[in-house]
């Protein structure tokens, strides 16, 4: 008798064991019980992923040190051989190269140097328009995946109770526990691309940051080569 009361306890716990492995839920079924709000928060991630890896490429051209085709082009005004400083803003597919080029194509035509000034800098404005171009996108997924996530944990809630509420009898703990973590899947997913969108949004906007500053340089020296002439 004590020899099957052994036996008995000690196999309980590998029964429990077994029932949980089967039990166990994969990370694909996880996001699919998340339903279709799962389906809008992982569309809201690939946007902010390629976003950012666009933007990344994009910034990546702009942000090459102008200090080569400023001594370029300082080096050719001085020589007065203006069409070779605007060829070596051709080869120049940076924002900079663009802003020396408009400058440049003023000499000679004006010796007004508030107009040539603002010309470049109305090009620069265009040039970190088309910089900045979607970058909020990014930021606008940051705040709206978490409150996406915490929506369709909300409908899921709702969904469990009607669920329990349509149970005869007595309403088994299975029953309860797994509706709610069906419903916070949602809460983890908006917050995980929330995450990712505020880390990438904050990045991009410190990279075009860098960019502006080397145009803001470019263009103070573009002017100040053209007043010491």
């Amino acid at each position: 008798m004590n020899l099957l009361a052994v036996l008995q306890n000690t196999t309980m716990p590998e029964t429990g064991m077994q029932g949980s492995l089967e039990e166990s839920v994969s990370l694909f079924e996880l996001i699919e019980k998340g339903g279709i709000t799962m389906a809008v928060l992982g569309f809201l991630f690939v946007i902010a992923f390629y976003l950012l890896v666009n933007k990344l490429l994009v910034i990546r051209k702009a942000k090459k040190d102008p200090t080569t085709l400023l001594e370029k082009v300082k080096g050719a005004v001085k020589k007065g051989d203006i069409n070779t400083a605007k060829k070596h803003c051709d080869r120049d597919v940076t924002p900079m190269g663009k802003m020396l080029k408009t400058g440049l194509g003023y000499i000679g035509a004006t010796s007004n140097l508030d107009m040539i000034e603002k010309s470049v800098e109305n090009v620069g404005k265009l040039e970190l328009y088309k910089l900045e171009k979607n970058v909020a996108l990014v930021g606008m997924i940051s705040g709206a995946a978490p409150m996406i996530g915490f929506f369709g944990t909300v409908i899921g809630m709702i969904n469990a109770f009607i669920a329990i509420s349509q149970e005869e009898g007595s309403v088994s703990p299975k029953l309860l526990s797994s509706g709610i973590y069906e419903a916070m899947i949602t809460t983890a997913g908006g917050l995980a691309v929330g995450i990712f969108a505020y880390i990438a949004y904050n990045y991009l906007v410190r990279a075009m940051a860098d960019v502006v500053h080397k145009m803001e340089v470019v263009s103070i020296e573009f002017i100040e080569l053209l007043q010491s002439n």
